[in-house]
């Protein structure tokens, strides 16, 4: 692992202390892990993005969810 040097204002530190002793982890853990999921969230974004732009370049017709039409209603009781 590298070591950094992250500079937070004296409120956003006392808030990362406290949440990191909540959850029993220390201060570099709670930081690491949350740099982990914003970055997921970032890569999920970018690849709803990417299927939003190819989706517009292709609109889907009415025609092509026809064929979900049976999946779609419930089995008779």
């Amino acid at each position: 692992m590298e070591t950094i040097q992250v500079v937070f204002d004296p409120k956003l530190l006392r808030a990362t202390d406290r949440a990191a002793r909540r959850m029993k982890r220390n201060r570099s853990a709670l930081i690491r892990e949350a740099v982990r999921q914003h970055l997921r969230r970032l890569e999920i974004r970018d690849l709803e993005q990417r299927d939003r732009r190819g989706y517009e370049c292709s609109p889907l017709a009415d025609e092509d969810f026809s064929v979900w039409e049976s999946e779609a209603t419930w089995p008779p009781e």
